[in-house]
C-alpha cells in the first residue's frame, strides 16, 4: 500500500499513562542493547521527518538507559567539501555500526532524494539514480545481518508552525531555529512531493518505512520507540550466552559460586 502523509494527520493521542509507557520501553531496550552486545549483533535505526518533528526528543529517550560504549548517535548535516568529493554514499559507510553496536542516524542518506533534490544541490540524473542506490546499500546491510530500522516522523505545518514560535520565544531553544527552517517550511509543496516519491520508490520489504504521526510528542515517542523495540527483538536471541568455562572455575575457586546448575 502506498504511504501518504495525508493518511497520518489524525493527531493521535496517547492512551494511557506516558511515564509508565515510557519506563516499560526504555526497559525492555536496554535488555535489546545488552543482548545486541553479548551476541555481537548490530543495527542501524535512522530517523527522518519535518523540522521540529520531535526526532532528537525521540532520540534522547531511545538512548537514555544504553551503554554509550555501544551506541553511536550520528547528527547528519551538509555533507564537508572532503565528503562532496565522493560518492555520496561514502560518509554513510564510515558511520555503520561494528559488531555489538547500534547506531543511530538523526537524518540519513535520504538528504539525497529530498533536501538535495528540493534546494538543487544534486542534479536531477543524481538524485533519480539515488533511489536504485539507497536500496541497494540498505540491502547490502540486511543481507550482512544490519537491520535498518525508518522512522519517518510527520507533522502538518500548523503544528510545526506552533512548535516553531514556541523554540523562538525560549531562550534556550532559539539556536534550533535558523534561516534553513523557514527556507524548507516555505517549499513544503515541494518537499511533500519529494517524500511521496522517496515512499514509493524505497518502502521496500528488507528495510520498510515506518510513519508516524507526531503531531502529539508523546504518542509519537511511545510510538517510535515500541516500533524499534519490535523490530530489533526479532534481530537478536533475547537468551543470554553460556557462560564461558574459564569464568565458571574462577568463580568456584575464588569467590565459592557455583555456576554448574
Amino acid at each position: 500500500m502506498a504511504i501518504r502523509l495525508a493518511d497520518y494527520e489524525s493527531e493521535e493521542k496517547l492512551d494511557g499513562d506516558y511515564a509508565d509507557q515510557l519506563a516499560a520501553v526504555q526497559k525492555r531496550l536496554e535488555q535489546i542493547q545488552v543482548a545486541h552486545i553479548v551476541h555481537k549483533r548490530r543495527a542501524i535505526i535512522m530517523f527522518e521527518g519535518w523540522d521540529a518533528s520531535g526526532k532528537g526528543g525521540a532520540i534522547q529517550r531511545l538512548t537514555s538507559g544504553w551503554d554509550p560504549r555501544y551506541f553511536e548517535v550520528w547528527p547528519i548535516k551538509a555533507p564537508t567539501p572532503p565528503e562532496l568529493a565522493r560518492h555520496f554514499l561514502w560518509r554513510f559507510w564510515t558511520k555503520l555500526p561494528a559488531d555489538g553496536h547500534i547506531n543511530v542516524f538523526d537524518r540519513s542518506w535520504y538528504g539525497r532524494v529530498l533536501v538535495e533534490r528540493v534546494e538543487g544541490y544534486a542534479s536531477e540524473k543524481e538524485w533519480r539514480r539515488a533511489y536504485d542506490e539507497i536500496n541497494e546499500f540498505e540491502a547490502q546491510q540486511k543481507d550482512s545481518g544490519t537491520p535498518v530500522i525508518k522512522i519517518f516522523l510527520h507533522t502538518t505545518q500548523e503544528e510545526q508552525d506552533k512548535r516553531f514560535k514556541a523554540r523562538l520565544q525560549h531562550p534556550w531553544k532559539r539556536w534550533k531555529l535558523g534561516p534553513d527552517d523557514f527556507r524548507n517550511r516555505d517549499k513544503r509543496d515541494a518537499y511533500l512531493a519529494a517524500m511521496e516519491e522517496m515512499f514509493d520508490k524505497t518502502d521496500t520489504r528488507w528495510a520498510p518505512w515506518k510513519v508516524i504521526d507526531a503531531n502529539h510528542k508523546k504518542y509519537a515517542r511511545i510510538t517510535a520507540l515500541n516500533h524499534i523495540a519490535d523490530v530489533l527483538e526479532k534481530a537478536v536471541p533475547m537468551k543470554p550466552p553460556a557462560a564461558d568455562p574459564d569464568v565458571i572455575k574462577l568463580a568456584k575457586t575464588d569467590l565459592d559460586v557455583d555456576m554448574t546448575d
